[in-house]
């Protein structure tokens, strides 16, 4: 159950990541609220999941996870340009958060 509590916050970083970015400086309230409430969940899953998990491994994965994620998301919007090796990159990004829950 840890890591599945571990990838939903991984998921919840990359929409406050996101929010953030929208917000402009706080001066936008629906987008300020979405960070405020995906962060404050998004910590607390971490935290939750790091009860059971290795605090490297949690912490390595939910930034691995929201990481992928914003780019992704930024990307298929066009707020950032699409490249093979950016897409190749993200893959080992993958790759390697996958291996983290392999040996874990």
């Amino acid at each position: 159950m840890s890591w599945v509590i571990l990838i939903l916050s991984g998921v919840l970083e990359a929409v406050w990541a996101t929010a953030l970015g929208k917000s402009e400086g706080f001066s936008k309230l629906l987008p300020s609220v979405i960070f405020g409430v995906a962060l404050l969940a998004s910590m607390g899953g971490l935290a939750v999941a790091m009860r059971a998990l290795p605090i490297g491994t949690a912490y390595a994965v939910w930034v691995g996870i929201g990481a992928v994620l914003t780019v992704t998301y930024s990307m298929a919007t066009g707020g950032e340009a699409v490249s093979a090796l950016k897409v190749l990159l993200l893959g080992g990004i993958v790759a390697c958060v996958v291996g983290l829950k392999m040996v874990g």
